[in-house]
């Protein structure tokens, strides 16, 4: 690597907010991988494989133990990585490979390509996860040659931490009172790195390219979590001041208590993205959530190989409806298939999963699959004696046509349900006005709306670009929606990504949206952004976004009608 000369700044995608002035450092290296050629004795092979199981075994206690020590998405996400290194299949995999006479070393490195071959046909989250394999991968390798795990690098100062991209448990295992920015070649808004470091707040860039490696280890560099930049050869004094600066704005956020408006009282009703009862309690405990915009139910059933009971999903609602005995929640019906295979609702392999049978259209063949989901919905409400005051709105994902919304909303109606849809799919917002009188209310999810608009995979890091919800085609059909919400009294959320984005949250209020659903860590910025600014402004930072020519100038012209808070 070589340093490059003063002010260049190299550009990635935004994922948390904040600057951050300290020397790079990397991560360090992963195990260098054993070729083909031994063979073992098969005398010997059975050892070899009690040998395997032994280092898997350790691997994932160790993930199994700190995932008990960490909190929230963290603790969720080691789990799952404990889990993978635990599966079945892949564990047959390598045993396979060690009884046809490869060192268990190689057979694990054999069988994590095979996986991750098949991970990245399948595209999206399954594709991010690829990271996660080969990081067990890793640390099984080192386990079984006596090595210390690969990671994070012992350090004694703060640090920006630069990597190709960062397995969940060095995510997970950050200590933020040292590592104080994250910057990855790889990854996406939504990947793993991504999810922790919006949990930990400490500013992250992801998907920065090969660029990345011009920043050599111990090099100071001006990390800007907001614009999604990173500044080598940055005057000190300014980078302080801008560091400075970007502290002070945070210890505002942690201050601010609501109420959701704008400086001139326009109300924005601020809720919370969960995934089950413990992300629920979290919201209602330690954020200003109103209540509940997003409960994706399909996380709660990844890994049930057969759907459960009206009873047992009911159970399993309830611990995310209790949490919010008077407010609001809004539930996503089942969003099975493509990056979320559900194993009793997902369909056989497609060409293409991502505009498969997903979401509302895996109910298409199976309707009692959505309609006992209806029932254990409305039998928890019913439970906890959920009534006017405390409405219990269903939303159904994927819906692209207006005979889709009916049948939907005639479902939710049978149970007493408030019946809505997500707005994902850009058919869905250009014909707004023929689905919005069969529907209470409408939630636009901006990551696959994004996707869809900008026919661009949001799981790519080479088309990060294209996947930014600030991109004004992206915009127009937001506002297209809120014009057709407004003419029929049809509520309209937002509950994707661009809901957590403080600036981008003022250009949605300005276009009309009634609502903004984000990950319960992000509510108080949006929420401190809103209050610094009237309604008019909001306006006039929607109309710069909408007119700019991508995403890039949508960002900077609305930078210049409102500073931040």
């Amino acid at each position: 690597m070589k340093n490059v000369s003063n002010d260049t700044v190299i550009k990635g995608t935004a994922v948390v907010s904040g600057v951050r002035y300290a020397k790079a450092v990397w991560i360090s290296p992963r195990p260098e991988l054993p070729q083909a050629g031994a063979v073992i004795e098969e005398s010997q092979r059975e050892a070899e494989q009690l040998r395997f199981t032994s280092a898997a075994d350790a691997v994932a206690q160790r993930l199994k133990e700190r995932s008990e020590k960490a909190e929230g998405a963290a603790s969720e996400v080691l789990k799952a990585t404990a889990g993978m290194v635990n599966d079945r299949g892949w564990r047959k995999a390598v045993q396979k490979g060690i009884k046809g006479g490869h060192p268990a070393d190689y057979a694990v490195v054999a069988a994590t390509t095979k996986f991750v071959t098949m991970f990245e046909a399948a595209g999206g989250v399954m594709a991010e996860r690829t990271t996660d394999l080969r990081d067990i991968r890793d640390r099984v390798i080192a386990e079984l040659r006596g090595e210390q795990e690969p990671g994070l690098p012992e350090v004694d100062e703060q640090v920006v931490l630069f990597a190709d991209d960062l397995s969940p448990a060095d995510t997970a295992a950050l200590n933020t009172e040292y590592f104080v920015g994250l910057v990855t070649e790889l990854g996406g808004p939504t990947s793993h790195t991504a999810i922790i470091a919006r949990q930990l707040n400490v500013p992250c860039i992801v998907a920065v390219g090969e660029k990345v490696h011009k920043i050599t280890a111990g090099e100071p560099v001006m990390v800007d979590g907001a614009l999604g930049t990173v500044t080598l050869g940055a005057d000190p004094d300014t980078a302080r001041a801008a560091e400075q600066e970007s502290k002070m704005l945070a210890e505002r956020i942690a201050q601010w208590r609501g109420p959701a408006q704008t400086k001139d009282g326009h109300k924005v009703q601020l809720l919370a993205n969960v995934q089950d009862g413990k992300a629920a309690r979290i919201a209602a405990t330690q954020s200003q959530a109103e209540g509940i915009g997003l409960f994706r139910t399909e996380l709660c059933f990844l890994t049930a190989t057969e759907e459960p009971s009206v009873s047992e999903q009911a159970e399993v609602y309830k611990k995310v409806l209790e949490q919010f005995p008077t407010s609001k929640v809004v539930v996503r019906s089942l969003d099975a298939g493509s990056d979320k295979p559900v194993p009793f609702a997902s369909m056989a392999d497609e060409m293409n999963p991502a505009l498969g049978v997903r979401g509302l259209r895996v109910a298409r063949a199976n309707e009692a699959l959505l309609t006992r989901q209806l029932d254990a919905v409305a039998q928890a409400a019913e439970e906890l004696g959920r009534g006017d005051d405390a409405p219990t709105w269903v939303m159904a994902p994927m819906v692209a046509t207006a005979r889709e919304a009916k049948w939907f909303a005639g479902l939710c109606a049978e149970r007493g349900l408030t019946a809505g849809a997500m707005i994902e799919v850009p058919a869905a917002s250009l014909m707004a006005d023929k689905l919005m009188p069969h529907l209470d209310f409408v939630s636009i999810g901006t990551n696959d709306l994004t996707q869809y608009t900008m026919a661009a995979d949001r799981m790519s890091p080479q088309l990060a670009y294209l996947t930014d919800p600030w991109q004004p085609a992206v915009l127009r059909l937001i506002e297209h929606t809120c014009k057709e919400g407004k003419k029929y009294n049809t509520a309209v959320g937002v509950c994707g990504e661009a809901a957590a984005d403080p600036l981008l949250a003022c250009v949605l209020t300005g276009l009309g949206v009634n609502s903004l659903s984000a990950a319960s860590t992000a509510i108080a910025g949006v929420g401190a952004q809103l209050a610094s600014v009237d309604l008019d402004t909001c306006k006039r930072a929607a109309a710069a976004a909408l007119d700019a020519e991508g995403a890039t100038e949508a960002r900077a012209a609305v930078r210049n009608v409102i500073q931040p808070a």
